[in-house]
C-alpha cells in the first residue's frame, strides 16, 4: 500500500507543538492508525536538558511515541548531519511499519534534515574550528558576521548576526573552498517522502505572552539547576546553544525570556513565508479543533510535498 504522509507539524516555541501533536494522533487512531511522533528539535537530542528544551514529558510520551529525545550526553556535540542520518532511520522505519510520522519541530534546518536529502557539507579541520571560536569569544558574533557579509553577502543575509555558530560554519566552509547555503537554500520543496507542513503561527502578543509564562514554569519546574547540572557534566558547545541555557547559569530568568522572544519572532518569519506549507493560525484555539484543521486537511487529499 502507499506510503501514508508525513505531517509535519512546524512552529515557533511556546506555540503548543506537542499538544497538536498528540491531539492529532488521537484522531488518528480513530481512524485505525498508529502513529508516532519524530523529533525535529536540535536540543532535544539531549540527555538533561528536557525541561529547558520544552521536550514531550513522561505523560506527554505515554500519549504518543516520541522519538529522538534524549538520545545524546549532554556532553556530545550534535551536527545536522548526525541529525539527518538518525531522523531519515527513524523515519523510514515508521514507514516501513505502516506507521504515519509525525514530525514535530521547531528549528528550521532541522526540519529540512528530516525531511529532505540535506546537502551536507564536508567537516574542517578543528584548528580552524578553534581559530574562530577564540575570534567569537573575543570579538562578538556581530562582528563576525560583519566580516561574512563581506565575504559572501548571500550568505550573511541567511544568519541572524547574534547566531555566531552558524557564522563560524559559514566562515568556515568558506575558507575550505566551499559555498556555505544561502537564504534560498534553507527551504525545499523535494523531500524524501509524501509530507503535508503544517505551519502553527500566533498572534506575536500573545505567543510572548505564553513564552514569558513558559520560562518562569520551566524555572519552577527545576530548569535552572538541570542546566547547573549540565554544565557541571562538561555540556558541550551545541548543548549550550539551548535557549536560556547560559541565561539561567546566570540566573537571568528575564534575558532567557527575552532571547527566547526574539527566536520566536525569526521564526514566525520564517514560517510566514515558507512554500507549500498548510498555514494554521492558532491564537485563541485549543489543540483539539487545531488537530481537526490538520485531519481535514488530510481527508481532502491536500496535495502532499514530495520529489519534484
Amino acid at each position: 500500500m502507499p506510503a501514508l504522509p508525513i505531517v509535519a507539524l512546524f512552529g515557533p516555541t511556546g506555540v503548543g507543538k506537542t499538544d497538536v501533536a498528540i491531539a492529532l494522533a488521537e484522531r488518528l487512531r480513530i481512524r485505525g492508525e498508529d502513529p508516532a511522533a519524530v523529533s525535529a528539535d536540535a536540543l532535544q537530542l539531549y540527555a538533561g536538558l528536557e525541561l529547558l528544551t520544552g521536550a514531550a514529558t513522561p505523560a506527554e510520551r505515554r500519549r504518543l511515541e516520541h522519538r529522538l529525545l534524549g538520545v545524546l550526553p549532554v556532553t556530545a556535540q550534535a551536527t545536522a548531519g548526525d541529525y539527518a542520518r538518525r531522523a531519515h532511520a527513524e523515519i523510514d522505519a515508521l514507514i516501513r511499519a505502516e506507521r504515519r510520522p509525525i514530525l514535530v519541530g521547531g528549528t528550521g534546518l532541522y526540519l529540512r534534515a528530516a525531511l529532505t536529502a540535506l546537502d551536507l557539507r564536508p567537516p574542517v579541520d578543528p584548528a580552524v574550528r578553534a581559530g574562530y571560536a577564540d575570534r567569537l569569544a573575543a570579538e562578538g558574533a556581530p562582528a563576525l558576521h560583519a566580516a561574512l557579509a563581506v565575504r559572501d553577502p548571500r550568505a550573511a543575509a541567511a544568519i541572524a548576526p547574534a547566531d555566531g555558530q552558524r557564522v563560524i560554519r559559514a566562515l568556515e566552509l568558506l575558507d575550505a573552498g566551499v559555498a556555505p547555503p544561502g537564504g534560498g537554500q534553507l527551504w525545499t520543496s523535494e523531500t524524501r517522502h509524501p509530507t503535508l507542513l503544517v505551519a502553527l503561527v500566533m498572534e506575536r502578543e500573545q505567543l510572548y505572552r505564553r513564552i514569558d509564562e513558559r520560562v518562569v514554569a520551566m524555572v519552577a519546574a527545576g530548569a535552572a539547576a538541570e542546566v547547573r547540572r549540565a554544565d557541571a557534566a562538561g555540556a558541550s558547545a551545541s548543548a549550550r546553544r539551548a535557549l536560556g541555557f547560559e541565561e539561567l547559569l546566570r540566573g537571568d530568568v528575564e534575558g532567557m525570556q527575552r532571547r527566547t522572544r526574539r527566536y520566536a519572532k525569526r521564526q514566525l518569519t520564517w514560517l510566514r513565508k515558507l512554500p507549500g506549507a498548510l498555514t494554521v493560525d492558532v491564537t485563541g484555539r485549543d489543540a483539539e479543533s487545531v488537530a481537526g484543521d490538520v485531519c481535514s486537511a488530510l481527508r481532502a487529499g491536500a496535495a502532499p510535498l514530495g520529489r519534484a
